[in-house]
């Protein structure tokens, strides 16, 4: 691996000098584009050889170096593709400069027309945000974008993908409402579709926690509303376990609402995501005022 790294040091300053070459006054004269694309050739050379030697931000910064002179000489669909490679590395060692080069990507794409290339990497960066500089706002934002690129593309399935994280990490934040409208309409959409119709109980189930975060009566409207949207949701163990909790809440049952639950999870295991939703609906019952 020395061996690679030493072969990518020497092509980095190989490269450097067509650059100065190609830049002065007869380099543009004689040459200087042949001299670039040669120049850019070596620092791709590099940054792969410097992969291969796992030094990812000396293999990052070959990507950039090629980006940079592809976009000179016009390739832009080259550049971004650069753009993208240096990402890669860069999530290895530094994840906000990964980000910066998947911008860098995104743009190009986006004013070649390359919408669904550019919401690919929108998640890219939205999992970057979530898993290693964990900022749950930011990630939210760039899921919203890929959605709604995926979305003008037709790629509705990778769309409500997208939705899904933003509604969960949406509840999770108390914008209820927000998550209740974005399970609603990933449970229509899928309702349409022979495929994705067995994922929308789920969807609906979802909606209905975060409505009974909100009050308890509209918990109670929208299971109604839901039975009503989909009939296989009715007879369903998530349907028949909405109205025993709606039924303990009206109670300030805690016991009863804790009992419920814990049924429901033998069975079907819950996530943290509903655990935590749970939680909170079990001690808004604790803290209401004892009517009786």
């Amino acid at each position: 691996m020395a061996d690679s790294e030493q072969k990518a040091t020497q092509l980095i300053s190989d490269a450097e000098k067509k650059v100065n070459s190609a830049q002065g006054f007869f380099g543009q004269l004689f040459g200087g584009s042949s001299k670039l694309e040669e120049a850019c050739e070596m620092y791709t050379r590099a940054a792969n050889l410097f992969k291969m030697a796992k030094k990812w931000t000396a293999a990052g910064n070959a990507f950039c170096e090629a980006s940079s002179l592809h976009l000179k000489l016009g390739s832009r669909h080259d550049a971004a593709t650069c753009y993208v490679d240096a990402g890669n590395c860069y999530k290895k060692t530094d994840p906000q400069e990964a980000v910066n080069c998947l911008l860098k990507a995104i743009e190009i794409y986006t004013d070649m027309g390359r919408f669904a290339i550019a919401a690919k990497h929108h998640v890219t960066i939205a999992e970057i945000y979530e898993t290693e500089i964990v900022d749950v706002e930011k990630a939210i934002s760039h899921f919203e974008q890929a959605a709604d690129y995926f979305k003008g593309e037709e790629s509705n399935s990778s769309a409500n993908k997208c939705l899904l994280n933003v509604a969960k990490y949406a509840a999770q934040m108390e914008q209820y409402q927000k998550a209740i409208e974005i399970y609603e309409e990933v449970a229509a959409s899928s309702l349409e579709s022979p495929l994705l119709k067995f994922g929308a109980k789920e969807y609906l189930f979802r909606a209905a926690l975060c409505h009974m975060c909100i009050d308890v009566l509209n918990a109670q409207h929208s299971v109604n509303k839901y039975e009503e949207m989909n009939p296989s949701f009715v007879d369903s163990r998530e349907c028949k376990l909405l109205k025993v909790l709606i039924e303990k809440l009206e109670e300030q049952d805690v016991d009863g609402f804790t009992d419920a639950v814990k049924e429901y999870d033998s069975i079907s295991r819950l996530d943290q995501w509903y655990t935590s939703l749970l939680l909170k609906i079990k001690k808004n019952i604790q803290a209401a005022p004892d009517l009786c």
